[in-house]
């Protein structure tokens, strides 16, 4: 059981360390938007997160989402709904659809998709790149020294416009080396969007120029078993 006390005191918490974060960097607080990652999460554990003010969430499946967002969405519909997770081309349709940003574009055959889907729904999620920083091979994203020719390809072969970029870094390294890469090639680009820092290290993504950062743990606690 979640306890809704303990999650609007740890949602409190979050915030109120962002904005010291944020501060603490010359930084403006309302720069940095707080993604609260409930997956696993049943919806009457995120009820209590939406009634303190929280309007953005992330989710790692489709499937899991599809089940739980629609009825939520439905009384409050001013929530922005962000997939953080892998995604399979064969899902794009649904997630286009569902999601309001889709964090995890990292291959042609998903820009394909995903462009063929918002050209039919007429449906335009903000896309983000993964970067894969550690280059760790079990993990999805863009290898850094790529991500230069597949912007390119985005743009030029299947007409997206991309927004940002998103990393996971390896869990054993420093994460600000990472995120400083991260950084730079936005930089490069132009990219408005860093999505970088979880619960154990988004004071550092903040550092870095995180404009959001995805906190589960922090705010829901230890995740939930798959049912």
């Amino acid at each position: 059981m979640i306890d809704p006390q303990t999650v609007t005191s740890n949602l409190a918490e979050v915030r109120d360390e962002i904005a010291r974060a944020a501060r603490d960097n010359e930084r403006d607080p309302a720069d940095v938007a707080l993604i609260a990652v409930s997956k696993t999460i049943p919806a009457e554990g995120i009820v209590p997160a939406i009634a303190a003010g929280q309007r953005r969430f992330g989710e790692n499946y489709v499937q899991e989402a599809r089940a739980k967002w629609p009825a939520l969405r439905a009384q409050h519909p001013d929530v922005e709904l962000h997939l953080i997770g892998p995604l399979q081309s064969n899902k794009a349709r649904e997630a286009v659809e569902l999601f309001d940003v889709i964090h995890t574009l990292d291959r042609p055959s998903l820009a394909a998709a995903l462009a063929k889907e918002i050209a039919r729904a007429s449906r335009h999620p903000t896309l983000l790149v993964q970067v894969n920083t550690g280059e760790e091979p079990q993990k999805g994203g863009v290898a850094p020294g790529a991500v230069d020719a597949f912007l390119a390809d985005c743009a030029g072969t299947h007409g997206l416009m991309v927004s940002g970029l998103m990393c996971i870094p390896p869990p054993e390294d420093p994460p600000s080396a990472h995120f400083g890469l991260l950084a730079a090639i936005a930089r490069r680009h132009a990219l408005p969007i860093l999505s970088m820092g979880m619960s154990a290290d988004y004071p550092a993504a903040i550092q870095a120029g995180a404009t959001h950062v995805r906190v589960g743990s922090a705010i829901f606690g230890a995740r939930q078993p798959k049912a």
